[in-house]
């Protein structure tokens, strides 16, 4: 596919979802607990459902093409402006998540806790628009996060400005990771076209961050933002201060990126690896983080409620987060013999006591690659030119951790390692036809199809698992 058939066949594509999300988007009124059948013989079904699929297929086709890398960087950010345009009309899609942020901001904007009253309880107008599973659960979000939703629904001045705003608010976060997508890719020696193309072009960013909405925006491109300064200004006590507070910025959006800090860490050393040279630089970086963790929690009156507000996360049980998968398999061979084991709850507690240990373990293996870097020749020059590239890929891969480890996966999970993966991965067969599959997995009203493939998804999700760890455990032994 030549290159302007791969933009337009997009814009095409972006145009068909945009319709689709007009014709049975999440709108305010649309019916809750839909599924395919139901959407489909309602009378605009079918129309909804064939743009909803055609658009993604030319959308994900498009960006698949270019895997490689777009002719230019340029070329790459105006196409990637040029699909979200249409998205950033539409109404939004592929979930409700929206309606739950523009409640949480009531909530606050109207005197009481989000971690301590479900927007149920706290008796928000627009309830009925919010997802069931989530009226009755705290603000699993941190409080920059909330107060950013309190300010949309103070200026929005009613459900729509509300929704316009928190909209605008994501589009900044992503135009926040364009600007810092350059430097991070010049500095982790990758092409600034294939990085650019990969994290921006990506279907899952126009329909879920952009037309979704969802806070991950913000999240990246507060993270992407603290490690460019990290990256630009290792060793400077106020760079590092200032980087830390990004980062501690982004985790009180979304408490995944803490997983990134350790990493910034090793990032934030200048010359010489050594464990005195790590706590000086890193403790620069942690004071900010901490400082930023510490005067958002106090100033916004909210404290570090919104840690409990995380475990509710996993409330919603699904085949494409791997050990809920594998707990489901466990179940349905457990019920075969007349037993019931729920495995699902066990299999989730010992997949984050795994990632903790695989966090752990690529820290170290990121922190013995730059050690190795001070017995080298031409030391200073290696040490500059190896430091982004390894604590960057570090950070990535811990970031893949955490989406297969965690309790719950959701298609705009997917844009967190994809945005660090293309800064650094030398090839893009592992991680883009996972991102290309996630992009098919709503559809417009936010209906989950997950939720109507349980048993066979579950079974192909735990053989895919069980594929990548013997085939993993067979080349580690050759």
């Amino acid at each position: 596919m030549t290159a302007r058939v791969a933009r337009y066949g997009g814009l095409a594509g972006a145009v068909l979802l945009a319709v689709a999300g007009y014709l049975g988007g999440a709108l305010p009124d649309a019916p809750l607990g839909a599924t395919p059948v139901s959407i489909w013989r309602t009378p605009g079904g079918p129309a909804t459902l064939t743009c909803w699929l055609g658009g993604t297929a030319l959308l994900v086709g498009a960006w698949w093409s270019l895997r490689e890398g777009a002719p230019s960087t340029r070329w790459a950010y105006a196409t990637a402006g040029l699909w979200a345009l249409p998205l950033l009309l539409a109404p939004p899609m592929g979930s409700r998540d929206v309606y739950s942020y523009a409640c949480q901001g009531w909530t606050y904007a109207h005197g009481l806790d989000p971690y301590a009253t479900p927007v149920a309880a706290a008796g928000c107008p627009w309830l009925d628009t919010v997802a069931p599973i989530w009226r009755d659960t705290p603000a699993p979000y941190g409080p920059v996060f909330v107060l950013l939703a309190a300010l949309a629904v103070g200026l929005g001045g009613g459900l729509t400005g509300a929704i316009v705003l928190l909209r605008v608010i994501a589009v900044a976060g992503l135009l926040l990771a364009a600007l810092c997508l350059p430097g991070l890719a010049r500095a982790a020696g990758v092409p600034t076209r294939r990085a650019a193309w990969l994290a921006l072009a990506s279907p899952l960013v126009g329909v879920h961050l952009v037309a979704g909405a969802h806070n991950d925006a913000v999240m990246l491109g507060l993270l992407l933002c603290g490690l460019l300064v990290v990256i630009r200004r290792p060793g400077r006590p106020a760079a590092l201060l200032l980087a830390g507070a990004l980062l501690g910025l982004a985790v009180t959006v979304k408490a995944s990126a803490a997983v990134v800090a350790p990493f910034a860490a090793l990032a934030a050393v200048h010359g010489r690896y050594t464990v005195r040279a790590l706590l000086r630089d890193g403790g620069w970086l942690a004071g900010g983080l901490f400082a930023a963790l510490l005067i958002n929690s106090a100033l916004s009156g909210l404290g570090f409620g919104w840690v409990g507000g995380l475990t509710h996360s996993g409330d919603s049980e699904q085949w494409t987060s791997p050990p809920t998968a594998a707990g489901f398999v466990v179940d349905y061979a457990g019920a075969l013999v007349g037993r019931d084991p729920a495995a699902v709850p066990v299999l989730r507690v010992l997949a984050l006591l795994l990632l903790a240990g695989v966090l752990a373990g690529l820290w170290w293996r990121a922190w013995r690659a730059l050690r190795a870097l001070n017995d080298v020749r031409q030391r200073v020059t290696r040490i500059e030119a190896g430091r982004p590239r390894v604590a960057l890929h570090g950070a990535a891969l811990a970031l893949v951790a955490t989406v297969v480890l965690s309790p719950v996966f959701h298609p705009w999970y997917a844009t967190w390692p994809l945005a660090l993966l293309a800064l650094t991965a030398i090839r893009t067969a592992w991680f883009v036809p996972p991102a290309a599959v996630a992009g098919f997995l709503a559809l417009p009203d936010g209906t989950n199809l997950a939720r109507f493939t349980k048993a066979p998804g579950a079974v192909a999700m735990t053989a895919l698992l069980l594929t990548v760890l013997i085939g993993t455990a067979r080349s580690r032994h050759r």
